[in-house]
């Protein structure tokens, strides 16, 4: 009886075809040379590079590798390189880390759960070749599944080209004979059937009068020389149903020594109908890109969302046309950065994205979550602004009806079904409580600033105009109150700027528009922690609201503006935990409903109780420290209350300001969110060092959490995680965006 031989694929000579290309992060060439030697051993081909240090990782990761293996490296952390690698969405590589001297086996699942392949031990050698060929193979798949979706673009682009050139007789050519042909190219040469023209020579139909000209530039075509490839020539064929000259094209095939020829046969009189089959066919492909997605990523429920133009600038159209082309090509590139997922294009106007879950809960909390989108937005061409204005619906896919056939009719049902207006229970309350909460002020720095010059100034108690809607109740005793000093301060009130009277239109017409950008967090890369800022458009420019000086002295506009952000953005934190329960909210407010809005602590107990989420503490009210810092003792009670009531408390620009420490002794906080000064200090050693000894003279005073911010390119974030700082935030990560989404939620 002959023996049996038992296979293991991974260890097959296949995987060996190829050459291996290994990136090596590791301080000692002893080890590296033991890993290369364990390759050559196995007759194993491996291209190594050895590096060990931060500024040769970024540069490698815009490089090729089919696996990473992690030692230890003189400035890169194990977790940092695992970060950058998560935060960039153009990498995937499997990364191994090799023991390390102080490794405990119950460390295993917090490594593989940060993002790390396996831990390897260099040890055993034999079982780390295996790890290394599984984490090789792990590799190779995903190298070929980008390869095989990219294939397939490949190929639905060249059967749109084909079917947009329906006008067009086509065929493929291999070393100079016919191989296929459309009906088009048959009925041009007089053929009936295909059988008729395979195997016949390219020269036999063609038959050009200028035949050497024509064996001339096909050889160079044959080579892969297309720079010639469009021409026209006169035939000698008889059978031939079209006026000389034939305008002819070849093209490159997806078939291995393969050319496409295609024949012009088209009218002037024939465009128009054209035009429609070229807009059939973006259609049909789109089917074919959304169709593939669905059944090789199921899901138990889809969506289909469809974007379009609510409408479009009156000046566009008088642009320069590369504005317009820019315009088109910014509106896809928005629907893909807010979206976070594929941008399928059914026309030039028209986009559709798939939303997919585990349950139809959760989808209408993905759906509803796009309502954020069709706010008046901004799109940046050339250093001028346009506006755009979205139009979003949804229709619901059922896989079993999904067709080629009916989904023109889906499409359509997108198109008319506008994202529901409807609000959730949770979301009427939430607005009910803005509306039944009155402002009552207390006069604990009410009073404006007075920056009116004396000779603009009315005595007349007749001019006094009503600065807010003050309660009875809300004047309480000692207070004093200078009433000259309040009419000189209100009068700047009664001639309001131009900025405030349209921030105060966009408030009433619901057009603020709460921008969301997400945290790292260094010991927890699944955080869904998301930091609140706000803004309006103003002749067309985007203005934040922190920004705007004419704010501080507008209290009640300045109260009613925080109440609204607030309770818009516990209507996306209450929708959005349909989908994380454990998100959270740092929302930015101001001085003035900090210290003159006496109801502020009922409202925040009155939206946590609706926001229903199962954390402690889902809502962090972050102040500027200046703020602050203006007034500590007061700012030291006030905070106390709404800590009492449920909330937590961030401080923004933290170490802005000489009184940065006093404020740490003094106020009760959870976050600190540092300064943009510091991120500059990422960019040298001395500078960073300087940083790092900043950071540990807080940590003496007292032990809070700190972020990092507008850490918006790779260097920054690498470098960042060099200094002891948990939370990371930048456009390298995330981008701000205008509704909540998760960005590793690839």
């Amino acid at each position: 009886m002959g023996s049996l031989e038992v296979r293991n694929l991974l260890l097959s000579k296949k995987l060996k075809l190829s050459e291996t290309r290994l990136l090596i992060i590791d301080d000692n060439q002893i080890r590296y040379n033991e890993i290369a030697s364990i390759f050559q051993s196995k007759n194993h081909p491996v291209q190594a590079l050895l590096l060990d240090e931060l500024k040769g990782f970024e540069k490698q990761l815009n490089t090729t590798w089919d696996l990473i293996i992690f030692g230890r490296a003189y400035d890169i952390k194990i977790e940092q390189a695992i970060a950058l690698i998560q935060a960039s969405s153009d990498i995937d590589i499997p990364v191994l880390f090799l023991k390390p001297d102080d490794y405990q086996n119950e460390q295993y699942l917090s490594y593989i759960q940060k993002g790390i392949y396996d831990v390897v031990n260099l040890e055993y050698i034999e079982r780390f070749y295996i790890s290394l060929v599984r984490a090789l193979s792990y590799s190779r798949t995903l190298q070929a599944k980008n390869h095989l979706v990219n294939d397939l673009e490949s190929a639905k682009n060249q059967a749109q080209a084909l079917a947009v050139e329906q006008h067009k007789a086509v065929a493929l050519i291999q070393e100079g004979i016919h191989t296929e042909a459309n009906v088009e190219y048959l009925k041009l040469f007089g053929l009936s059937h295909i059988d008729d023209i395979i195997g016949l020579p390219v020269l036999d139909i063609l038959q050009p009068k200028n035949i050497n000209d024509f064996k001339q530039r096909f050889k160079k075509i044959s080579q892969g020389q297309f720079d010639l490839a469009r021409f026209e020539i006169d035939t000698l064929n008889s059978n031939a149903k079209s006026e000389n000259p034939l305008k002819i094209e070849f093209l490159p095939s997806d078939e291995e020594d393969t050319i496409q020829l295609t024949i012009e046969t088209q009218s002037n009189a024939t465009q128009a109908a054209d035009s429609a089959k070229k807009s059939i066919a973006a259609v049909a492909s789109s089917f074919q890109q959304i169709h593939y997605a669905l059944v090789h990523q199921p899901a138990k429920v889809n969506a289909l969302v469809l974007f379009s133009f609510a409408k479009c600038p009156d000046d566009l159209f008088t642009s320069d046309w590369k504005v317009v082309i820019e315009y088109f090509s910014g509106f896809k590139k928005f629907i893909k950065e807010q979206t976070n997922t594929t941008v399928h294009q059914i026309d030039k106007m028209l986009y559709a994205i798939v939303l997919q879950a585990e349950s139809e809960t959760i989808l209408e909390s993905k759906i509803h979550g796009l309502h954020a989108l069709e706010k008046p937005q901004l799109l940046d061409i050339n250093n001028k602004t346009y506006p755009l204005n979205l139009k979003i619906g949804y229709s619901n896919i059922q896989l079993d009806q999904f067709t080629e056939a009916n989904f023109s009719d889906i499409l359509k049902s997108a198109y008319d079904n506008r994202l529901a207006k409807k609000d959730s229970a949770s979301d009427l309350q939430l607005a009910a409580t803005l509306q039944d909460t009155k402002i009552e002020l207390s006069l604990i720095d009410a009073v404006p600033k007075i920056i009116a010059e004396p000779t603009q100034i009315e005595t007349s108690m007749d001019a006094i105009p009503t600065l807010v809607n003050i309660e009875p109740q809300a004047i309480e005793a000692p207070v004093q109150f200078n009433i000259e000093a309040q009419t000189n301060a209100t009068k700047l009130t009664f001639q309001e700027s131009s900025i405030l009277t349209q921030l105060t239109q966009s408030l009433e017409k619901g057009e603020i528009q709460l921008k969301y950008q997400q945290l790292y967090d260094k010991q927890d890369s699944s955080l869904n922690t998301y930091e609140v800022s706000s803004g309006f458009i103003f002749e067309n420019q985007w203005k934040k609201i922190s920004n705007l000086i004419d704010l501080d002295d507008d209290v009640e506009l300045s109260i009613k503006l925080d109440r609204w952000i607030l309770v818009e953005a516990c209507k996306q934190l209450h929708n959005f935990i349909t989908q994380y329960p454990e998100a959270k909210l740092i929302v930015n407010l101001n001085r003035h409903v900090l210290f003159n809005d006496k109801q502020f602590p009922e409202l925040i107990a009155k939206l946590l109780t609706i926001v229903g989420s199962r954390l402690s503490h889902p809502l962090i009210l972050q102040f500027d420290e200046e703020d602050i810092a203006k007034s500590l003792l007061e700012s030291q009670k006030q905070i106390k209350v709404l800590r009492e009531y449920g909330a937590d408390i961030a401080i923004r620009r933290f170490g802005s300001s000489i009184s940065s420490e006093a404020v740490l002794r003094q106020i009760d906080v959870s976050l600190l969110m540092l300064d943009e000064k510091f991120t500059e200090k990422l960019s040298n050693d001395k500078t960073m060092a300087e940083f790092q000894h900043t950071l540990e003279s807080y940590n003496a005073i007292k032990p809070v959490e700190m972020l990092l911010k507008n850490l918006n390119d790779m260097n920054a974030f690498a470098n960042a995680w060099n200094v002891d700082v948990r939370f990371l935030q930048g456009e390298y990560f995330q981008k701000k965006l205008d509704h909540l989404t998760d960005v590793q939620d690839q």
